[in-house]
Parts: C-alpha cells; structure tokens; sequence
C-alpha cells in the first residue's frame, strides 16, 4: 500500500452510491490508484453493474457490489448498514442522478416528480444514513455530486437544475451540522461532463470529464475542502451569473 495514501488521508475503503456512474468510477479509479483497497459499488442490479465491479477487481482492488434504489428510501437504513457493519468505510461518494428530458418532464408531472425524486429525495435519505454511519465510526468523508445546473434556474433545464438546488443546500447544511464530529462533507459541482451519455451533443464550453471531476475529488480531498467546482473558473462565472438580472439572463444563450 502507496505509504503517500495514509499520510494525505485518501480513503482505503469507498462506498459508491451510483455504482455505474462514470464519474464515480472514474474516482474509484484514481482512489485505487493512490491506495485504495476496498470498493462497494451500490446500484440497481445489472450487467453494467457486474462489469464496472469486475474492472475494479483487475485494478487490485476488492470490490463488491450491494443492491440499491435510490427511489426505495425505507431500504436504504438497512442495505448501507449492511455494508459498515463489514468494516469501516473512509468515503461515501453520492453520486447517483438522472437527468430527465426537460421538454418532455414539464409536459408529465409524473416523470418530473421521478427527477425530483431520485436526485433529491432519495439523496437527502441516503446522505444522512450514511453520515449517521460515518459519525458512529468517527471518521469518514462524504462526498456530494450536485452540479452547477443548481446555482441558477435556467429555462432549459429547471427541473433538474431545481433538484440539484435543494440537494446542494442540504448537503451544505448536513457539513455544518457534522462539522467537529470527524465526518467531512464535501460538494462538487462540476458543468457540463462529457459522458458516454452525452456523446454526440454539441460542445459546452467549459465542460469538463469524468476524468477531471475524479482529479477535483482527490485534490478536494487532501485540502478538507468543503466545496470544488470543476472546472475551476465556474465559480468566478456562476458569482457573476447570480448577480444578473432575471429579465436580461432569461436572454442569455445558457
């Protein structure tokens, strides 16, 4: 084991909600790289699953997979406390979500309620069992996936960008309220990430990749950083966005 990996505090053991997120997988990548040896991926059971679970093992890492549904909160005490009671987990990484189609989901309630849903309701009850297991433990980071689409309502994506709103402020709100316990609580908003999702979409400027957004993790990490925005220069550009005047934003090419 990297003797680097204990002396800059980067987990041996990671918990992964979102299982087949790349962004997640992409960090668990770099984790197992910087020393890393224990991985559970959590997600509804799938071949996607099983495979993400197989690569990490040929990167030296034990890894298992664990049954989870965001949209099933009365399961989530017992599925994630399965996982502590086999041996502490240094980082919980929230990273679960779906998009939804905007034109589509402000025409459907239902599919609308289901964003809100997974992305929020299902975050705020996986967060606090996982940083109640944290805190018994003493020690851990939690880290939390929300995205710049939260810092501003925007006519193309408000449902979702709403979603990622609510689940920032909580996050933000559950840091403060674990903060001397030993649990770190971190958000990271990244732009536009190019996902295999994405392919083929025009280009955003500042986008980023799952690659950098695992970078920001680690780095954020090291520092205890309570907040990391990938890239970097969003935080200067979403200040001055917040700072527009709704009539004349609701114009701008965003």
């Amino acid at each position: 084991m990297p003797a680097s990996s204990a002396a800059f505090g980067l987990p041996q053991s990671l918990l992964v909600l979102g299982g087949t997120s790349e962004i997640a997988l992409a960090t668990a990548r770099r984790l197992i790289a910087r020393g890393a040896r224990t991985v559970w991926l959590a997600g509804r059971p799938s071949p996607a699953l099983d495979q993400a679970a197989e690569h990490l093992r040929t990167l030296g890492a034990d890894t298992r997979t664990v049954a989870f549904d965001a949209l099933d909160p009365e399961s989530h005490e017992s599925v994630l406390g399965k996982v502590f009671t086999e041996g502490d987990i240094d980082l919980v990484l929230l990273a679960f979500g779906i998009l939804g189609d905007q034109a589509h989901d402000e025409r459907d309630p239902v599919r609308a309620v289901r964003v809100a849903q997974t992305n929020y309701t299902g975050a705020v009850s996986a967060a606090l069992v996982a940083a109640r297991a944290l805190q018994s433990q003493g020690h851990g980071s939690l880290v939390v996936l929300s995205s710049v689409a939260g810092e501003r309502a925007r006519r193309a994506d408000f449902i979702y960008g709403s979603s990622k709103a609510g689940l920032d402020a909580f996050a933000q709100g559950l840091g403060d309220a674990l903060h001397g316990t030993g649990v770190h609580v971190m958000v990271v908003r990244p732009g536009h990430v190019r996902t295999t999702a994405m392919a083929g979409r025009d280009r955003i400027p500042l986008a980023t990749t799952p690659e950098a957004v695992a970078t920001a993790i680690e780095l954020g990490l090291r520092r205890r950083s309570e907040a990391v925005w990938v890239p970097g220069a969003l935080r200067l550009v979403m200040t001055a966005l917040r700072h527009v005047p709704r009539a004349l934003f609701r114009r701008l090419p965003l």
